[in-house]
């Protein structure tokens, strides 16, 4: 997939990415578990836009920190409707959802450990050998960190490296996550694999209190972030991007618009790549 500026479907506007009208994204990105064994309508109307579009897989309860198996029968599954749909890029994040099969519907950070590095990156191995494809893993957004034995960026990369898998890297996440812990959010970036992005994903989030933001995939994409993808894109190969938006959605135009300014800045900055290549 060359570059490309995607969206990720919701059934607020599938009828809208069917049409055309006003959002005309390269690429449509869905969790997998809120199409699954779906039949009827909605079936129907994934079809259309499957056909439609390209397909990038975002997954939301592989669970890779979990203590206990991989959930073989979901994997099976989960594979047969990635190949159904043509699906390009599997990702799933680096994080954890269920714990002895109960499921906390939350993304809950795992431990900045060089066990859980070990641990995560032997469920990643199984699980690409079991899918037959690369998962590119995303950079969640914490709000504590639990028993750090180093940073994320050192975790990141260990589980990249131990795992032979890909990096989907989220630029709202580093974003909130140099805020809330005080870091340098640039050097951050510098400090990761980027050669080793499958794509990234970018999105709005919430200013709670002077101190903290919340990761909600609810507001627009405000100029800081905007800046720190900037940055990023300067320094990294080309890939495909993503305007993830989850609820209070704007107007179609405004969804677009945002789309328009991802473009803008990676055009920008990789047709300067191109250039310096030839």
């Amino acid at each position: 997939m060359s570059t490309k500026i995607g969206i990720g479907l919701r059934r607020e506007f599938v009828d809208e990415l069917v049409q055309q009208k006003q959002l005309q994204p390269d690429f449509i990105e869905l969790a997998p578990e809120n199409w699954m064994k779906m039949g009827g309508y909605w079936k129907k109307k994934l079809r259309q836009v499957t056909e439609k579009y390209p397909v990038t897989s975002h997954g939301l309860s592989l669970s890779l920190g979990s203590p206990e198996e991989l959930d073989y029968d979901f994997i099976k599954e989960l594979k047969k409707f990635l190949e159904e749909n043509n699906v390009q890029i599997f990702s799933e994040h680096l994080s954890y959802t269920k714990t002895n099969n109960a499921h906390i519907y939350d993304l809950l950070p795992i431990p900045f450990r060089e066990d859980a590095v070990k641990h995560v990156a032997a469920r990643i191995r199984e699980a690409q050998e079991l899918l037959g494809r690369k998962i590119a893993i995303e950079n969640v957004s914490y709000y504590t960190p639990v028993d750090a034995e180093m940073d994320e960026a050192e975790f990141l990369n260990g589980v990249v490296e131990e795992a032979d898998c890909n990096l989907l890297l989220d630029v709202n996440n580093v974003y909130v996550n140099a805020f809330n812990h005080d870091y340098d959010a640039r050097e951050f970036i510098n400090r990761l694999p980027l050669d080793k992005v499958a794509y990234i994903h970018m999105a709005g989030h919430e200013k709670v209190e002077p101190n903290l933001i919340i990761d909600t995939h609810g507001e627009a994409i405000i100029d800081p972030v905007y800046k720190l993808f900037d940055y990023t894109v300067n320094r990294m190969p080309e890939v495909p991007v993503l305007l993830e938006r989850d609820f209070n959605f704007p107007e179609m135009e405004e969804l677009q618009q945002e789309m328009n300014n991802l473009r803008n800045i990676t055009e920008k900055a990789w047709r300067k790549e191109n250039a310096n290549t030839k």
